[in-house]
């Protein structure tokens, strides 16, 4: 276990845990890279990674306080989004299998990014977001002006990024940014049953659309046909493909494993 990381894996789902509680799990390059590590390994392993955080925090977004490697007073802020943290958004965006983000309590800064990236994201009721780089004199990054203007437009992207206030479980909700709001208690469970219902799935197909839809953001209709079409080309050469079929012909239940 990376110090600030729990990695467990089991039927072929991976979970991903922050877990510096004394930080509220705060992330440094150096963790921002061992994060990057543990999902590309996951890949090989796993059929879904669900990525978490400790009980009271998903990740209150880059350590201001730590040491060289990550204290932003003394450095370049851009540099490490350079070597850190924007690579950790490009594994993040271009993974094989689906992500699951499952949140309690912040997702602030960079942590707030990374929760957004989740293909499904699952928040406690008393979670939040929170765009807190006005506060320091920042600009949000890890992504965050893209996917906030992707997920609830401009007019709302810039007033949380502008006056950097916290968004409830509940009205991100409401504005299309997460797919289910819990029970705090329910978090992890609700994101497993996610999880497995996905690992059941035709894996090489969901990773296609993952990245398809990652890629209709930024792509005219033009272009994402296509990209439709090369990925509808490989998914009917895999084998998943051929039991779908086979299943769907003999009235029975696929097996994608």
């Amino acid at each position: 276990m990376t110090h600030g990381l729990k990695i467990e894996t089991s039927d072929q789902i991976t979970t991903i845990t922050l877990d510096d509680p004394g930080t509220l799990n705060a992330l440094t390059p150096t963790l921002a890279k061992a994060l990057a590590d543990a999902l590309t390994s996951a890949e090989t392993s796993s059929r879904v990674v669900i990525l978490t955080g400790s009980s009271r925090a998903f990740c209150s977004g880059a350590n201001l306080q730590g040491d060289g490697d990550s204290n932003l007073q003394n450095s370049d802020a851009g540099s490490a989004l350079d070597h850190a943290y924007n690579p950790l958004m490009l594994t993040i965006r271009n993974l094989n299998i689906p992500l699951i983000t499952a949140i309690s309590g912040p997702a602030a800064g960079i942590g707030a990014s990374i929760a957004m990236a989740g293909d499904i994201v699952i928040a406690g009721q008393n979670s939040y977001f929170l765009e807190a780089f006005c506060h320091i004199g920042l600009v949000p990054d890890g992504g965050a002006t893209w996917m906030l203007v992707q997920n609830v437009g401009r007019v709302r992207a810039a007033e949380l990024a502008l006056l950097g206030e916290k968004l409830s479980a509940q009205q991100a909700f409401d504005w299309g940014m997460i797919t289910r709001v819990v029970e705090d208690a329910a978090v992890m469970s609700t994101a497993q049953e996610y999880a497995k219902r996905l690992a059941k799935g035709p894996t090489h197909a969901l990773g296609l659309t993952r990245k398809l839809l990652w890629a209709a953001g930024d792509a005219s209709f033009e272009t994402q046909l296509a990209a439709e079409s090369s990925a509808q080309s490989a998914a009917g050469r895999h084998p998943h493909f051929a039991e779908g079929v086979a299943a769907f012909l003999e009235k029975r239940k696929a097996n994608f494993d």
